[in-house]
């Protein structure tokens, strides 16, 4: 792609754009069958609206235990101080008074998929005849670590300001060390791009200061080139980039990352730990693919192959799709619509498409880009890469870095408003 048609493209890809093959109207469904979706992240809560945008009559609850949503996208800007947590602070007022959805704050105790009822922690239950599922990443227990102490930081919130709060507290020639968990995992480049924008804030406030970046992985997973060239050239001499190291164990305490390349000592230390589907999804038998960490289903309707009538989308799903906010806003476009096809007797749409996109913030005025367009194949009933429809920057700019901004702003509008 051109970069006037690059910039446009990934602009519009947080609204309409992911509907390209879509009908433009859909018949509403008749007399209100019943849809709980679990879940108010980017995937849940675009669900639950463009079910009821498209289709009325529904009835759609949305159960999500957070008063408010904070977005993982645009976090790492909250670490180096450039933007507030009221930035990515979303609030389902909208959802509920402009859409209809009825939103129930509680968490979901268990899933009946038997005779289709969701319990609550408050000893409510919820029938349903259609059930998504959206709960995000659940993170696999590792030995000696503290949250308290040792912040992942990769749900945002309280956790993000924790990890803002040690740097800022790191004295001038400090270490900071960072784990990156084998894939999949939530959001490819997020890691990268947070070792970066650490990197650069050391050379500003905290000089002399080092990152030490530990990943389980073999190589770069996305981004190569951006990311490469900043360890290698643009913070040469402040990022450490280590690969195939494993995370065995944490002191949190003395803050030292054990691992099976050694032991690593840090002032400030930075755990994001392996990553499996959401509680409710491995507790309810969800978690149905090789790993026994996601869940496998039909890309056509992302519906479950374990449970009839209950449908996974976002990061808890194992199609082979990224992990991130982006595709899971299109995952659930694609759900909503196929739920209410199958509510009016048809068959879901057979040649389903989504699209992941992202930037990730290199510097405090530079950033990077990522697209990739995938569509349903037959001959494998998986979703794949459509030829020649991806696209990433091999330098980070300041023409990126502004339509970073013009990126969320659309697909946080797109998913709460």
């Amino acid at each position: 792609m051109n970069q006037l048609s690059r910039r446009h493209f990934l602009k519009s890809l947080g609204g309409v754009a992911a509907l390209a093959s879509f009908p433009a109207i859909l018949s509403a469904a008749t007399a209100g069958p019943r849809v709980v979706v679990i879940g108010g992240g980017f995937a849940g809560a675009t669900a639950a609206k463009y079910l009821k945008h498209w289709s009325p009559n529904l009835n759609v609850t949305l159960v999500e235990p957070n008063a408010q949503y904070q977005s993982p996208i645009l976090s790492n800007l909250i670490v180096n101080g450039q933007i507030g947590m009221d930035t990515i602070t979303f609030q389902y007022n909208t959802l509920a008074q402009k859409y209809g959805v009825n939103v129930v704050q509680d968490w979901v105790s268990g899933i009946d998929g038997v005779s289709q009822k969701v319990t609550l922690n408050s000893g409510a239950t919820l029938d349903y005849d259609r059930l998504i599922v959206a709960p995000g990443i659940n993170f696999n227990p590792v030995a000696g670590l503290d949250f308290n102490k040792v912040p992942h930081a990769w749900k945002s919130g309280d956790q993000v300001l924790l990890l803002k709060q040690q740097l800022d507290a790191m004295p001038a020639g400090g270490t900071f060390v960072m784990t990156i968990p084998p894939a999949p995992y939530r959001c490819p480049p997020g890691p990268y791009e947070r070792a970066c924008v650490v990197a650069d804030y050391f050379k500003t406030h905290k000089p002399g200061s080092k990152v030490v970046v530990l990943d389980a992985n073999a190589d770069i997973l996305a981004e190569k080139t951006t990311f490469s060239h900043a360890f290698n050239v643009t913070y040469a001499g402040i990022v450490d980039y280590h690969t195939d190291v494993m995370l065995e164990s944490v002191d949190s305490d003395r803050k030292i990352a054990i691992t099976d390349a050694g032991d690593f000592q840090a002032d400030v230390l930075n755990v994001i730990p392996t990553q499996s589907a959401g509680t409710i999804i491995t507790s309810s038998g969800l978690a149905n693919d090789a790993s026994g960490r996601w869940g496998q289903v039909n890309p056509l309707s992302y519906e479950s192959t374990a449970t009839p009538n209950i449908h996974i989308i976002g990061d808890s799903q194992a199609t082979g799709q990224p992990k991130a906010g982006h595709i899971a806003n299109a995952e659930a476009k694609v759900c909503a619509d196929a739920i209410i096809r199958l509510f009016n007797g048809d068959q879901p749409y057979a040649e389903p498409m989504t699209n992941s996109a992202c930037y990730s913030p290199v510097s405090v005025n530079t950033a990077s880009w990522a697209t990739v367009v995938y569509k349903y194949d037959a001959n494998t009933g998986a979703m794949a890469a459509v030829p020649g429809s991806s696209g990433t920057a091999h330098v980070s700019t300041n023409e990126s870095y502004n339509d970073m901004f013009d990126w969320a702003n659309n697909l946080f509008a797109d998913t709460f408003a």
